[in-house]
């Protein structure tokens, strides 16, 4: 059973975002004292008395004006507002009805979805009650005075609110595979997403920033749900100034410390830049599993070589995330679309696996045997006593050693490369923690101190 659905809807800047993070009991949505931030629908969990629910942030709505983006969020609105159970009309009750105000409520009114009206901003409970008294000229019933800031008067509407919703019904969980997408600006990342979902979710626009929050999207493919995760274009630091794109690229960082798998989109018809490397880098350095989306591929003009050359070239650029697999890619056409969420589901069962210590120290026995730890010039040599698995996403793997300062970076880049031979780990990336025999038994005295206390 899915959940209900709570849509929020009202003009520019009467306080919307900072009305879903109320309901959704989070500070997620970005705000900004700036109109347009908001401008994909995005959905956030929400619970109130005996009601689960999804509210949904929408854009501003202006109906009188065209340019830019406002059509597209009228667009994402009016999607929004189609599967709601209820909607919600945001006003704002210090600036008064305005004509903005008037011509939402004719609009709603003329809808099949019911509606309550929040006037928000109404901090004072005295003077709210007669600041939202002039709403009732917007003909949507009774106003109701909040401040989604403060929280004052939301638990009235939430509980008039939950009268349209059906009842809570225990939902069977399943296994959901959290997937971001990122990359930079422009590389068609929202694209992917729509392609993804089958119809116009994100909005899809040639100016670069178009995106700002993160959007998450469930779809469910062969019983396997996923949670899609559109996010901001990330540029470089230095090009960043503080607002609406700052919030969103640490929407985007969030993103990917919060997936199991990343999906690191790259323009085909730029390349490997060096943007994309620092994100591969901090994919990396997340423990995150990676697949590398290479968009765009329609655009490229192709021989029986092109596909080779392109990989080396991925090959050189993208060391950090070597261990990936590669998809080309078109999400204008869809073409190999349907295929990404295959590695996807490859790239989280590595992410998750478990590997028997059995297994780990047969596979430290035959690196050993091709070949052996290296020996210093006072003949001190590394040995590698035994390895066990310590954790998973991403896998861990504990090597227990004489003297880890015995082990070069070569020889520890040896070690990961027979792991990943002789156990796959496609997809994901691998930890390893060399641990000293002094170190254990410095860990081993604390123990029995302990247990003599």
């Amino acid at each position: 059973m899915s959940l209900p659905i709570v849509a929020i809807i009202g003009r520019p800047n009467v306080g919307k975002s900072t009305f879903v993070n109320r309901l959704a009991e989070v500070r997620d949505a970005i705000v900004h004292d700036e109109p347009g931030v908001t401008r994909d629908r995005t959905y956030k969990p929400a619970f109130w008395n005996d009601r689960d629910f999804l509210v949904v942030d929408t854009g501003g709505l202006v109906f009188d004006d065209d340019t830019e983006f406002l059509p597209l969020i009228r667009e994402q609105a009016m999607a929004a507002l189609a599967e709601a159970s209820v909607a919600v009309m945001v006003v704002d009750g210090q600036a008064g009805v305005t004509a903005a105000d008037e011509a939402i409520a004719t609009w709603l009114r003329q809808q099949s979805v019911p509606v309550l009206l929040a006037v928000n901003k109404c901090e004072s409970v005295e003077q709210g009650l007669i600041q939202a008294a002039e709403f009732w000229s917007l003909g949507l019933g009774e106003p109701h005075p909040v401040s989604a800031i403060h929280g004052s008067g939301t638990g009235d509407l939430l509980d008039k609110l939950i009268t349209f919703l059906p009842p809570t019904e225990q939902i069977e969980e399943t296994d959901e595979i959290r997937v971001a997408i990122v990359g930079r600006p422009n590389v068609g990342k929202s694209s992917l997403l729509n392609a993804f979902v089958g119809e116009k979710r994100a909005i899809v626009s040639p100016i670069s920033g178009t995106t700002r929050d993160a959007i998450d999207m469930q779809v469910e493919r062969n019983g396997q749900r996923y949670r899609l995760i559109d996010t901001a274009g990330i540029r470089k630091k230095k090009q960043v100034e503080y607002g609406p794109e700052f919030f969103g690229i640490n929407r985007a960082f969030k993103a990917i410390r919060r997936a199991d798998v990343v999906l690191l989109v790259i323009d085909a018809i730029d390349g490997v830049t060096e943007q994309d490397q620092k994100l591969a880098g901090r994919i990396a350095d997340d423990g995150r599993a990676c697949v590398v989306v290479i968009n765009k591929w329609d655009a490229i003009e192709k021989d029986s070589h092109t596909i080779y050359e392109y990989q080396r070239h991925l090959e050189d650029r993208l060391h950090f995330t070597n261990w990936a697999e590669t998809i080309f890619v078109s999400a204008m056409t869809g073409q190999r679309v349907e295929k990404i969420l295959e590695l996807v589901n490859r790239a989280a069962e590595q992410h998750r696996r478990r590997v028997s210590t059995s297994v780990i120290n047969e596979v430290l026995e035959e690196a050993g045997n091709w070949h052996s730890p290296p020996t210093t010039r006072q003949g001190r040599q590394g040995k590698i006593y035994y390895g066990t698995q310590v954790s998973t996403q991403p896998p861990a793997i504990a090597l227990f050693v004489n003297d880890p300062n015995l082990f070069n970076d070569n020889y520890r880049r040896y070690i990961e490369r027979q792991f990943r031979q002789s156990l796959g780990f496609v997809g994901t990336p691998v930890r390893f923690f060399w641990r000293g025999k002094k170190l254990r038994e410095v860990e081993r005295g604390s123990a029995n101190r302990a247990t003599k206390v």
